[in-house]
């Protein structure tokens, strides 16, 4: 019997369990939906509250605009190539490209980029902070449309420095389909505002992107937001070889095209295989041949012994940038001293070769500086066929630094070894474009026509 009710006790405890389990489940989900019920209950009280409150609006806005935070432009302590906005790492995006930053964007959670920029002196007085466009800082003005953001250690003025510091912002409109057009620049160095570039590379700037160039003068202490920007802060760091050689590409298409150069075959009989161009770019001032008619002699004279080769002679300063823009494309053999006029050296066409003329002491002190245009001729897509450093100068008996007295000295000339220099290069460019053939350059004009419409 006690057996018996033992049993009996157990088959009800375990239908008790059954009963327990089987309403658990609703038990569950009736809770859950209360839950759910209180929580949407009491967000539609908080989002009525605030709908028919509009200074809790403004409140929120306010709460936003305060919290954007204005940190130095230059951050000292961080290497000088992230500097610059430092608590944003900057990418190369699209694959290829020159690292950037780009605002708004999901590092920067949507946020525009705003510059408080006074100081022309010194960068750590300048500030940046982000911020929402809705909620811009007390004082902000809002800049619509695409800023291009150059930050560069170097000199925008500089011709060869500011083209290196053109060419990212070259690549990412081409990129883009040329659909990213800036509608402002703004320009620094060191985190210092810059207001010029130099006018060459402004021509430069409007052929390639289609538009005036605008740059932004930071002439009030109150802050300026932009409602897009990109900014480049190592100049070409991150740009793969291919998108170089293509941003090249493009900006010496559209130089030409800005200047009315057509270069399609048969526009210009003298780029056929059979002609040699050449030509001698001279320079006024520092580093410019002591006997321009002397170096002439030479060189037309080597010229003269080649079949189809024609020599132009002329000074950079006297031409206009269209005028350097359809000389240096109707040229086979740049032939010139290490200066700023070399930079031209972009408007030729690819396989094009460079001869390149120093003055004594370059090769001794100049450090690797002085090879800026062997490095733009590779990257160019350029042959650079040597330098000749001028042996003999007067002397500098009270200067400890022999590059500071010989960097700006005219340069001699050596007549036998011009001669013998000038026949090895001229016979290996008529050699190349002999053994072109005309499928090959018909190949590469749809090229050029491609990247020039962006394609």
């Amino acid at each position: 019997m006690k057996q018996l009710a033992m049993k009996k006790k157990a088959i009800a405890n375990e239908n008790h369990l059954r009963r327990v389990i089987w309403l658990l489940p609703p038990l569950m989900i009736a809770v859950m939906f209360f839950l759910q019920l209180q929580t949407a209950l009491g967000l539609f009280s908080s989002i009525s509250r605030i709908v028919s409150q509009p200074a809790a609006i403004d409140d929120f806005v306010d709460r936003l605009r305060v919290s954007a935070t204005f940190l130095p432009l230059k951050d000292t302590r961080r290497h000088f190539h992230e500097w610059f906005i430092s608590t944003l790492d900057d990418v190369s995006e699209p694959e290829g490209e020159a690292k950037n930053l780009v605002f708004p964007s999901a590092a920067s959670h949507g946020r525009v980029l705003c510059l408080a920029a006074p100081s022309r002196h010194d960068g750590t007085e300048n500030a940046y902070a982000l911020a929402w466009r809705d909620a811009l800082p007390s004082g902000a003005t809002l800049r619509p449309g695409l800023a291009f953001v150059s930050e560069t250690a170097y000199d925008h003025s500089n011709i060869w420095h500011g083209l290196t510091a053109l060419i990212p912002f070259a690549s990412w409109h081409a990129r883009s389909g040329c659909a990213a057009r800036p509608d402002r620049w703004a320009l620094f160095h060191h985190g210092e505002v810059r207001t010029r570039w130099s006018g060459w590379l402004t021509k430069l700037a409007e052929a390639t992107t289609g538009v005036n160039m605008t740059i932004e003068t930071f002439d009030t202490p109150e802050p300026v937001c932009f409602e897009e920007a990109v900014v480049f802060r190592r100049n070409m760091a991150g740009l793969s070889r291919e998108r170089l050689l293509g941003a090249f590409d493009f900006m010496r298409c559209k130089a030409r095209a800005h200047c009315g150069v057509d270069v399609s075959n048969g526009a210009d009989p003298s780029s056929s295989s059979a002609a040699l161009r050449v030509t001698l770019l001279f320079r006024t001032g520092g580093r410019a041949f002591k006997d321009e008619a002397a170096v002439t002699r030479v060189f037309l004279k080597e010229c003269a012994s080649v079949a189809g080769c024609t020599l132009t002679a002329a000074h950079s300063d006297n031409m206009t940038f269209c005028d350097q823009v359809k000389l240096l494309s109707a040229t086979d053999v740049l032939i010139s001293a290490h200066g700023a006029q070399m930079t031209n050296l972009l408007f030729m066409d690819r396989n094009s070769s460079i001869m390149e003329f120093y003055p004594m002491g370059w090769r001794q002190r100049a450090g690797g500086g002085q090879f800026v245009y062997r490095w733009m001729a590779d990257r160019a897509g350029m042959r650079h066929e040597g330098s000749w450093w001028d042996p003999n100068g007067e002397p500098c008996p009270r200067s400890p630094d022999i590059l500071s007295c010989y960097k700006n000295r005219r340069i001699g000339h050596n007549e036998t070894y011009f001669a013998q220099w000038a026949a090895r290069v001229f016979a290996a460019v008529k050699e190349r474009k002999a053994s072109s053939s005309s499928t090959a350059a018909a190949e590469e004009r749809r090229r050029e026509e491609m990247t020039c419409n962006c394609s």
